[in-house]
């Protein structure tokens, strides 16, 4: 696992539709040096991550909330959501959590793992080398290209 000095912390940008594949895409952004990464997630994820970041609080809870919950209850604590690699056009991350002296690591799809960070209020990075490698096409000329309907600015 990478150092934590060199992770790169993101925000999330937003989550907008690709108007070519009808697909979610999270927007993630490292507002430091306003380098973006789009990751395609499925429309529950989507909307999963689209009410968190809406602070929309259903009447039961969503798979996401209970997770939250059921690690709150057990007594851990979610420190970080680290992507922590791209092969063959899919990305891994790890959720990172603690309770006491007790350090958990556990795989975990970005989708999942940006809307359990959304909920739990903990920081979402993304190693260097994942960074680097998010493809070849000017993101911002990409970005300007799909479309806005529904994309939302809130950020964490």
């Amino acid at each position: 696992m990478t150092d934590i000095n060199t992770l790169i912390p993101l925000k999330v940008h937003g989550v907008l539709v690709d108007p070519n594949t009808d697909t979610q895409i999270v927007v993630l952004r490292d507002e430091k040096n306003s380098e973006v990464l789009p990751i395609w997630v499925g429309t529950a994820e989507g909307t999963s991550i689209r009410l968190a970041l809406e602070n929309v609080i259903p009447p039961r809870p969503m798979s996401h909330d209970l997770i939250c919950s059921f690690a709150a209850h057990l007594g851990f604590t979610l420190n970080k959501v680290v992507i922590t690699e791209v092969k063959n056009n899919t990305y891994f991350s790890t959720l990172f959590l603690s309770k006491e002296d007790l350090e958990k690591s556990i795989d975990s799809r970005p989708s999942d793992a940006i809307a359990l960070a959304l909920r739990c209020q903990c920081p979402i990075y993304v190693t260097p080398e994942v960074l680097e490698r998010r493809g070849g096409e000017d993101l911002d000329t990409w970005l300007a290209k799909l479309d806005q309907k529904g994309f939302e600015q809130t950020e964490t």
